[in-house]
């Protein structure tokens, strides 16, 4: 009897021990960028911060040491790739890319989950939907019964090829992304708790296309009616039974099929999750007609007359036609160039503006060489696109000089306004970026940024702000963009269109 007991204990410890060592193996896998395809701009390979194998654990907050998650599964890094928004990704560096995800996957079979981490409105020179081709290729290596889990940008676009192959699927509920990392890692900690308890996928998913094409900046959730939106997705989400649901604004820049909004949600209960999602729905159709810009907006001449005249300082205007945050080239220089002919910045002593930013290599270099406090004529900007202005001419004096590996900055004060040239383009979003070359714009009169909707540093600062209508690959007027490819009708291209079939549509697990 004795003998039998310790036996048992012993077999009990050691049953413990092996389901304590199992833990499940998941993969991540992704390239993330938003990509316009009415910019001329192309994005390679040298566009993107790549972290392969283990160097993606520093790049994914979640999964770096000490993290709650990094020690519930073995995790199998393959590739990341991020970039900010630009052009159309090369066929070759997605082909590149695509193919160390598969020979990695192909190296660590077999695995139990996927976080397929993307954006969802990366466009490839001759390929459409590559997200759906991605997780495709990727499903023909790693079989159907892995459990993937996609994480999304909310202006990402959801095909039926990428829902079909995604087994949960969700998407960020703020605009600015401030939950951006809460998404990412709730979808990663819930895959780890369907393998955890044995639940794998969703017993349902449903999908639903909502014929409507808005840019962020009419879609903030910081306002009406996206803000009471977006509240929607947070209880749906907790009702038994349901997973998640999510809503995708979807991305206006581009002219592919997929490029609408979509709704969608999973779960184990098949009427809780079809009411969810068709809820969701039917109140973001009913609202279209309310979502106008989160902030005024007109034209660069009336926006600099209203920030000259307004006595609330900082004054910031957003330069949304070339936001490089949005999928710009972000080197048109048509505003820059309006803004060095008028009188009020010609003088030293005239309004203090500080514009961030124009690109050139060239230009950083010329001024690192001639020092701070020394003189530079030289142009810069339009390498790119040069379809609305040529590059402009900047002459005047450095003032501060950013040396970095790969991104050096200068400023360079011409009549009373500051301009930030960057070596490689990039979108400004926080203080640190302006003060580290000397420069403060809570003491400026103007601060005009290539942005759309302001982020949360700059949001908090400005005491008062307009964005401007301005030219460029990412222009806010979408009925004047030459769509050819889009699925018409198309709220509010077609206005008057008729009331659209808001019904779920049962997405097909992949076998």
């Amino acid at each position: 009897m004795k003998r039998a007991a310790i036996i048992s204990i012993i077999g009990v410890i050691l049953l413990t021990s092996c389901t304590q060592q199992k833990l499940p193996k998941i993969a991540i896998a992704g390239i993330k960028i938003e990509s316009s395809t009415f910019s001329p701009a192309r994005s390679t390979e040298e566009s993107f911060n790549v972290a392969i194998g283990d160097e993606i654990y520093d790049m994914i907050p979640y999964l770096r040491e000490g993290q709650p998650l990094r020690d519930r599964a073995e995790w199998v890094p393959t590739l990341v790739a991020r970039a900010t928004p630009g052009g159309a990704v090369t066929r070759e560096t997605y082909e590149k890319f695509v193919n160390i995800i598969l020979d990695s996957l192909k190296a660590n079979l077999p695995i139990d989950g996927l976080v397929y981490d993307i954006h969802g409105a990366m466009s490839v020179v001759g390929l459409d939907d590559p997200e759906g081709d991605m997780i495709k290729r990727i499903r023909e290596v790693i079989g159907p019964d892995v459990v993937v889990t996609t994480p999304m940008d909310l202006h990402g676009n959801v095909s039926w090829t990428l829902a079909e192959n995604s087994d949960m699927i969700s998407c960020y509920r703020m605009a600015p992304h401030e939950d951006a990392w809460e998404c990412r890692e709730r979808a990663a900690r819930t895959l780890i708790e369907r393998l955890e308890n044995g639940k794998g996928k969703p017993q349902y998913k449903v999908w639903i296309p909502v014929p409507i094409l808005l840019p962020g900046e009419q879609t903030s959730t910081r306002v009406e009616p996206a803000k009471s939106l977006y509240a929607m997705t947070y209880p749906a989400s907790e009702r038994p039974g349901v997973i998640d649901a999510s809503i995708w604004i979807g991305y206006a820049w581009a002219d592919e099929p997929r490029n609408h909004a979509v709704v969608m949600a999973t779960g184990d209960d098949k009427e809780a999750v079809v009411k969810a999602a068709e809820e969701i729905a039917a109140y973001f159709w009913s609202v279209r007609h309310q979502f106008d810009f989160v902030a005024p907006t007109s034209t660069l001449e009336e926006c600099l007359a209203n920030a000259l005249k307004s006595e609330k300082r900082p004054y910031y205007i957003s330069d949304t036609g070339d936001n490089p945050t949005a999928g710009g080239a972000g080197d048109v220089t048509w505003t820059l160039t309006q803004l060095l002919k008028r009188g009020e910045f010609k003088g030293a002593k005239g309004k203090h503006l500080i514009y961030a930013s124009i690109p050139d290599a060239d230009f950083v270099a010329k001024a690192k060489s001639v020092g701070v406090g020394g003189k530079i004529d030289m142009v810069a900007g339009a390498e790119v696109d040069d379809r609305y202005a040529p590059p402009v001419r900047l002459k005047g004096t450095v003032t501060a000089i950013y040396d970095h590996p790969t991104n050096s900055e200068v400023a360079v004060r011409v009549g009373s306004i500051d301009v930030i040239v960057t070596e490689v383009r990039k979108g400004f979003h926080k203080e640190h970026e302006f003060t580290k070359l000397n420069l403060n714009p809570r003491t400026a009169d103007i601060v005009m940024v290539k942005i759309g909707y302001l982020e949360p540093e700059l949001y908090n600062m400005q005491a008062d702000w307009m964005m401007a209508l301005t030219l460029g690959g990412v222009n806010q007027d979408l009925p004047g963009l030459p769509y050819k490819r889009i699925n018409r009708p198309m709220y509010p291209l077609d206005r008057d269109m008729a009331d659209p079939d808001l019904s779920a549509r049962m997405v097909p697990f992949v076998k």
